[in-house]
């Protein structure tokens, strides 16, 4: 839980260092929609980040930023979910399905590290000087790219494995949503990158 505190928190740092207003919901909905033109799931992408808008105009750079915190503190909330899981089926089910529940547990675990690292690298591109910016791209980019992986290996499993009931159709929902979440993290920040370094290269040609 202070794990998911500390996301939101993150969130919050962000939000209160921009002062402009945005005029309506209407206004802020329109600029989101040409935000997430790029990602997949754009309806999500829009409706995840409207609620930090609504008052508050924020750059490609802090909408990316909140995007990968929300999709972390999402992964934490499915981590702590799957652990529940877990441990209820070592009691109650067989062999098989208590370990198709731990890969799921252990990919879950890996998608949050690499995310929680994706988080730590871009607030430390804001801080370094431009000479480190394409290092830090990449590393955000390589981790989110290992998350996303980590959550098809575990939808993939239970695919195959059939665990059936409740708890697969849980899984599987929460897993969709942070690897949609994370495809739409993946793209705020490329559409971030693309145009930091676009606005680079005019500035200093």
């Amino acid at each position: 839980m202070a794990q998911i505190v500390c996301s939101l928190l993150f969130i919050s740092l962000i939000m209160l260092a921009f002062s402009d207003t945005v005029d309506s919901s209407s206004s802020a909905r329109a600029y989101l929609e040409a935000q997430c033109r790029t990602s997949i799931h754009r309806d999500l992408c829009v409706e995840t980040l409207l609620p930090y808008v609504t008052k508050t105009i924020l750059g490609p750079q802090q909408l990316a930023q909140i995007s990968l915190a929300v999709c972390l503190s999402k992964a934490r909330q499915t981590k702590e979910y799957i652990y529940t899981v877990a441990k209820h089926f070592n009691e109650t089910r067989d062999f098989g399905d208590n370990q198709a529940i731990q890969e799921c547990l252990r990919q879950i675990d890996n998608g949050v590290n690499q995310i929680t690292l994706s988080v730590k690298e871009f607030q430390q591109m804001g801080r370094d000087g431009e000479e480190n910016f394409v290092l830090h791209e990449g590393n955000v980019q390589s981790w989110v790219s290992a998350a996303l992986t980590d959550v098809d290996m575990c939808i993939d499993g239970l695919l195959g494995d059939g665990i059936g009931g409740r708890e697969e159709d849980m899984i599987k929902a929460k897993f969709l949503n942070v690897k949609q979440l994370a495809s739409n993290s993946l793209s705020l920040f490329s559409r971030f990158s693309s145009r930091h370094r676009a606005s680079h290269i005019v500035k200093n040609p």
